[in-house]
């Protein structure tokens, strides 16, 4: 089969690579009809390398046809069409029981000391074969895909696998009060669902951003902006809109992609040129993000309000403004989404052909799966108005 594979930092390849097969009674391999790329995946494109393997299959949003199923699924049969979780978790263990999907005790990695196995994504999370390619072999598959009906677009669901659960979580963790307010950092895929979603539960959202197609997109939904391209102090900016307190809520959908780090910046360029063997043990102790978009979620945040981070972060020692945050009595919550957890919840709004969360108006690029490498490049250097990108193998 096809598949895109990591070959070095923004070095992916489409390659011919061995077919998937049931190896576990509870397996299944679905035909993929579409994939996502996502933004943690550029994070592999550039700074995660140290954990990569030459030839990993890459990709993590995925959802298809059931090719076929080991002999402990049940709940889906070949010719089902099924949405694949990101995090890989069994349902029954003791973190699975408490719905903490992304701390699965089943697939987590202890060489690492690392949650639940991921697809796609590097040695630390399990080194599982991703889903941007033709097939896909999917482990604990009697708990994990979702079974969908046939006849909607794949636009409408595909989503499922990580894009819309990671943006409700991040609004249920940012916690805000009936008719309160709430900033979003960062006008990506995630940032857009959380704009959506908020605007969904009836609160006001202020959408920051400084890429002119990413704010349009925003305020198609609804959402107030603040262009960081064209203000000087973007929580002063946001202040000015909120009685000068600032929101009760911020989400950060920024993550280590943040501008206005130079140090991280720095951090991360000396990284990706180091073998692989020195710069791994570097980053599990060195700071190497760009925290310039956290700094900014404690500066606007409420007295007394919450910060909820979705976007993601690879340092270990990165400094954090501690007193700062003391002072101003600011919670913070953070994490992986647990997928399954917000099913029930998400699968009545994309089933509803209303499309009540916008699923139709993402994806800026629908491409071939032999395309991905022209994909990766529009979406890390955002060009070609790219904000969204899916292949359709």
């Amino acid at each position: 089969m096809k598949a895109v594979t990591w070959h070095g930092k923004r070095d992916v390849r489409v390659e011919e690579v061995t077919d998937p097969a049931v190896k576990e009674p509870t397996d299944a391999v679905i035909k993929v009809t579409s994939t996502g790329i996502c933004g943690s995946d550029l994070h592999l494109y550039e700074v995660l390398g140290p954990f990569m393997g030459e030839g990993d299959i890459l990709g993590h949003e995925a959802m298809g046809i059931v090719e076929e199923v080991g002999a402990d699924v049940r709940h889906i049969s070949p010719g089902d069409r099924v949405v694949v979780p990101f995090n890989i978790s069994c349902g029954h263990c003791y973190m699975c029981d408490r719905k903490l999907y992304a701390q699965c005790e089943t697939t987590q990695n202890r060489e690492y000391n690392m949650g639940a196995a991921l697809f796609g994504y590097t040695k630390l999370y399990g080194e599982v074969p991703g889903g941007q390619a033709e097939y896909l072999r999917v482990p604990q598959a009697q708990f994990g895909p979702i079974k969908v009906p046939q006849g909607p677009p794949d636009e409408r669901f595909v989503y499922l696998s990580d894009v819309l659960p990671t943006a409700w979580q991040a609004v249920e963790f940012a916690d805000v009060p009936e008719g309160g307010e709430v900033t979003v950092l960062g006008l990506g895929p995630i940032g857009q669902m959380c704009c959506r979603v908020a605007r969904h539960r009836g609160l006001r959202v202020i959408g920051v951003d400084g890429v002119p197609e990413r704010l349009a997109m925003a305020q198609r939904h609804g959402v107030e902006i603040v262009d960081a391209s064209a203000v000087d102090d973007v929580p002063d900016a946001v202040r000015d809109l909120t009685a000068g307190r600032g929101t009760v809520s911020v989400i950060d959908a920024v993550g280590m992609e943040a501008h206005g780090s130079p140090m991280a910046h720095l951090a991360h360029t000396l990284t990706a040129l180091l073998p692989g063997r020195v710069a791994a043990p570097m980053m599990t102790t060195a700071g190497v993000d760009r925290l310039a978009a956290l700094n900014q979620a404690i500066d606007i945040v409420r007295r007394g309000g919450t910060i909820s981070v979705s976007g993601v972060y690879g340092g270990m020692a990165d400094p954090m403004p501690m007193l700062r945050m003391f002072d101003k009595g600011v919670t913070l919550r953070m994490g992986q989404a647990h997928v399954r957890r917000w099913i029930d919840d998400l699968l009545p709004l994309v089933l509803d052909d209303s499309d009540p969360l916008g699923t139709e108006d993402l994806a800026t690029h629908i491409l071939p799966l032999g395309h991905a490498p022209h994909g990766y490049k529009i979406f890390q250097k955002k060009r070609d108005r790219a904000i969204k990108v899916l292949l359709t193998p």
